[in-house]
């Protein structure tokens, strides 16, 4: 959603009300609003992730804040998904309900500030305006808007709601999860987004038929918080100071001009057959872009030390001239590919292979030509691997795209929407046989 905001104005005001959201991160280090109501210049309702990844949560009127909650704990985990619930009414007579704020079905209580305000004071987040709207992943003005994914958003002016009204603990995993059917009792400003009309991504379906205005290019994927798909890792350094500028989710990533510089997956699989897509979208020189896999811990791409404790020697893959890399080494492979070409990497970790393909035909000695995979990189065996997606030069830049299931490259939805197997996933290209797509679910089940 890092250029998409939803939008709606309330018919009617309330002091209290609940909002409830699932929400997978991309961007770190910048502010970026989920949530926020503008009444005039200076009363609004705001709640937003700050630069140092804290979560602010108040309401403000007359420029300063009468409600706020700043939580110490920092959100930094992109691979996850948080449930947040904000759960307020500023007309309780006891302090503390006045702001509640609610993780993965926990109640937050250690804050950088506590304040809760005077009883009665005017809760500005469920404010009724004439003249600007609630919007949804971002500020009022729409600004500062939120980079990663959000599933199953309620918004429930006129209630202060538990967390288990949305979400429970798995009787088998102890994972909190959400409801799929959860019994809420909305007012009647109160909607439920689930996004799962690609060609109405605003749809209430709370039965109020409280559309959203959709702003920007909201795109549906297929991650959710019931099954979560792998992403590039924003987290991962694979070389000190040089990390690559992340976007879309977390679905492209975009090197400098110095160093060996890589996107890892943010899940890893140490046994089990995987399939992804990758392409680069834009080389500033060579082809040294490289596609394949990396074993942890993850590290610099262009390292022959075999001591060198990031790489541990253990990257392979082809590189944009059609030339495998080994360990450090390269040598000729495959013929090359183009800019926009999909990659397709099937990650055999059980037989220790690595196969590549080029928009949809698999690579067979030196030439693009095979309905299946065929030729194959050995790996070695006894490691955990994830996909990787990079360069391997010192003095180039390169930016590249993932689909690891999502559905996407970029904000572009792929055309063929393969599912694997086991119904996951939505790929260009048709999944191989035994293969899977990078998920939670297959992994419990094949990785």
């Amino acid at each position: 959603m890092a250029s998409t905001y939803l939008t709606r104005t309330l018919g009617s005001s309330s002091n209290s009300g609940t909002i409830s959201m699932w929400v997978k991160r991309g961007k770190l280090g910048a502010t970026q609003y989920i949530y926020a109501n503008l009444v005039s210049g200076t009363n609004y309702g705001i709640i937003f992730f700050d630069s140092n990844d804290r979560i602010e949560f108040m309401t403000v009127t007359s420029g300063s804040h009468t409600q706020k909650l700043l939580t110490t704990r920092k959100f930094i985990d992109t691979n996850a998904w948080y449930h947040f619930v904000f759960a307020t009414d500023t007309d309780n007579s006891t302090a503390t309900n006045r702001l509640r704020l609610y993780v993965n079905g926990v109640e937050e209580t250690a804050f950088d500030t506590d304040a809760t305000g005077s009883q009665g004071d005017t809760n500005y987040l469920f404010q009724a305006s004439a003249t600007n709207d609630h919007v949804i992943s971002g500020s009022a003005s729409q600004s500062d808007l939120f980079d990663g994914s959000m599933a199953h958003v309620h918004i429930v002016p006129g209630s202060q709601l538990a967390p288990t009204i949305f979400g429970e603990t798995d009787s088998t995993s102890g994972v909190w999860k959400p409801k799929v059917s959860p019994s809420v009792t909305y007012t009647a400003q109160g909607s439920f987004l689930k996004f799962e009309n690609s060609a109405a991504m605003g749809t209430d379906s709370s039965g109020n038929s409280n559309t959203w205005t959709v702003g920007g290019t909201l795109t549906q994927n297929v991650d959710t918080p019931n099954n979560n798909f792998a992403t590039f890792n924003p987290l991962e350094a694979p070389e000190p100071g040089e990390m690559p500028t992340y976007s879309y989710g977390n679905l492209q990533g975009a090197s400098t001009n110095a160093g060996h510089i890589n996107g890892i997956s943010s899940l890893a699989v140490e046994t089990g057959k995987f399939y992804a897509e990758f392409k680069c979208t834009g080389r500033s020189g060579a082809t040294d872009d490289f596609i394949g896999v990396i074993a942890s811990p993850a590290g610099d791409l262009g390292s022959t030390n075999i001591n060198d404790a990031q790489s541990n020697n253990k990257t392979y893959g082809i590189r944009g001239d059609g030339s495998k890399y080994e360990a450090g080494s390269g040598s000729s492979f495959a013929g090359s590919y183009a800019i926009n070409d999909i990659i397709g990497v099937a990650l055999d970790v059980t037989n220790s292979r690595l196969y590549f393909s080029k928009n949809g035909q698999w690579q067979n000695g030196t030439s693009w030509n095979s309905a299946s995979p065929n030729s194959y990189i050995t790996i070695p065996s006894g490691n955990t691997w994830h996909f990787l997606c990079g360069d391997t030069a010192n003095s180039q830049s390169y930016t590249w795209q993932g689909n690891f299931g999502q559905g996407y490259f970029g904000i572009t939805a792929v055309a063929s929407a393969n599912a694997d197997a086991n119904g996951h996933g939505k790929m260009e290209y048709a999944v191989p046989s035994g293969y899977y797509t990078l998920n939670t679910k297959n992994i419990k089940e094949f990785g």
